[in-house]
């Protein structure tokens, strides 16, 4: 069994002389059985996993946000600023961590592939949909057959049953976990995070130019090395 809270709250840091304000959801939970018995192998095996509470974004971080942080950064193409930020590597997505946490004095990261399922298939009130709110994938995500071969701005699709928006679809999400095949059978109960390096992270949610099977809330991928393309982008999560 396990227990489930949303709220909405804002996140505000000073930067630049502009509030920086994005939205943030609390997710209260004890646990769930996390992975997919009909997936790929590296979906299986089925298994408890113990979280604690965390927020997360309300949306993927946009181009917008990541200017007010970062600043004009030479050669960044900034193409629509309510867009997810993509074409990011893992070290510009550290500094902009560390950027974020100076302003606001709190504690953002990315989240765990543990978190970011969790909050994908709606928590507790889960309708154990095939993609992030819903079984027909047109309602709720920028995918191939609808995108035109872009990304669009957050929050036009559908929101999942906890207020969540664009986690099937748009851009792919980095999450904190190093890619392994084979996780999902020596995986910790407690928070589970895989910190041994490979060289991938797992991203989830599929993306702009991805087929319906990778944008199920339940399939697993890997970036590229260095994260640098152009449908990957990222979430945040805020520690207690």
């Amino acid at each position: 069994l396990f227990t489930l809270l949303i709220l909405n709250t804002f996140a505000s840091a000073q930067t630049n002389n502009d509030a920086v304000n994005f939205p943030m959801v609390l997710v209260k939970v004890d646990s769930f059985q996390m992975g997919n018995a009909k997936g790929k192998q590296d979906a299986k095996p089925v298994h408890l996993v113990k979280l604690k509470d965390f927020y997360i974004g309300k949306y993927e971080v946009t181009q917008g946000l990541w200017q007010q942080i970062m600043g004009n950064e030479k050669n960044r193409k900034l193409d629509c600023l309510d867009c997810p930020v993509y074409d990011v590597s893992l070290d510009d997505i550290q500094q902009f961590l560390i950027s974020l946490n100076q302003a606001t004095g709190k504690r953002y990261r990315l989240p765990t592939e543990a978190e970011w399922e969790f909050a994908a298939i709606g928590g507790n009130e889960s309708k154990n949909y095939k993609y992030c709110g819903s079984n027909n994938l047109e309602e709720v995500a920028w995918f191939e057959s609808n995108s035109d071969m872009k990304t669009h701005p957050v929050g036009q699709k559908n929101p999942n049953e906890l207020g969540i928006y664009d986690m099937s679809g748009n851009v792919w999400e980095l999450c904190s976990d190093w890619y392994s095949k084979s996780f999902y059978k020596i995986s910790p109960v407690e928070n589970p995070n895989n910190t041994v390096k490979s060289s991938n992270h797992v991203v989830r949610g599929g993306s702009w130019r991805s087929g319906e099977e990778r944008c199920r809330t339940r399939s697993r991928n890997r970036d590229i090395r260095d994260h640098r393309i152009s449908n990957c982008g990222f979430r945040l999560v805020l520690e207690f």
